[in-house]
């Protein structure tokens, strides 16, 4: 026997979209296998970015240099970059001064799919991470990939993605915040991690959206 819908609940979610940073669940078998919004795309010419009010994408600014995005771009919904996440680069850099960046956390995919816009939710296997530093902020990037890809589905942990693949990951979020006379270095990958630490992370951010979310609901 099929299940009814509620008319009225059908009706709302004809008219209303969820918020793809808080109205999107993680999925049940994470941090193993999570659910993902993708921002942006390697054919993108721009740097797009949700709107954190609305939930819309949105131009954040055309790209000053030739910088291509060698993956698939987003976030992970319902996690918050704060002082648990913090925490983790606190202890492994050993510097008292590191806070989180206030934003939910950021993931590429590795696929040999080409995916062609952004806007989209997708299933990913997080194999590993880069730790950045943008000033003082923790800015990890999660690396994922596509479940069940023909080409990158089996890797399992960062130690299977080619050393080239991964060099021309960080050469990317190491430059394209780069604007032409700007010299200044602000953003540094200190280290790249592993599964479990990327478990971990992730988890982390988990914690804070939690909390972050509690504090804007009874404060």
């Amino acid at each position: 026997m099929k299940k009814q819908l509620d008319p009225i609940g059908k009706l709302l979610g004809l008219r209303y979209k969820s918020h793809p940073w808080h109205g999107v669940e993680i999925g049940p078998n994470a941090p193993d296998v999570i659910t993902v919004f993708i921002e942006m795309v390697p054919t993108d010419t721009v740097k797009y970015e949700v709107d954190k009010e609305t939930g819309y994408l949105t131009i954040d600014r055309p790209q000053k240099f030739s910088s291509i995005l060698p993956a698939l771009y987003g976030f992970i919904p319902k996690t918050y970059c704060g002082d648990s996440l913090a925490d983790i680069s606190r202890k492994a850099l050993k510097r008292k001064d590191i806070v989180g960046d206030g934003d939910p956390l950021d993931i590429c995919i590795l696929t040999e799919k080409e995916i062609t816009h952004g806007d989209i939710l997708l299933q990913a296997k997080p194999i590993g991470g880069f730790r950045m530093i943008d000033g003082n902020e923790a800015d990890d990037k999660i690396i994922a990939v596509l479940k069940n890809d023909a080409v990158y589905g089996d890797y399992n942990d960062i130690a299977d993605v080619p050393h080239p693949v991964l060099e021309r990951l960080k050469h990317y979020f190491l430059t394209y915040k780069d604007m032409p006379g700007h010299i200044e270095e602000r953003c540094e990958i200190t280290d790249t991690y592993d599964k479990k630490t990327a478990f971990e992370v992730i988890q982390s951010a988990v914690s804070d959206y939690k909390e972050f979310i509690n504090k804007l609901l009874f404060e």
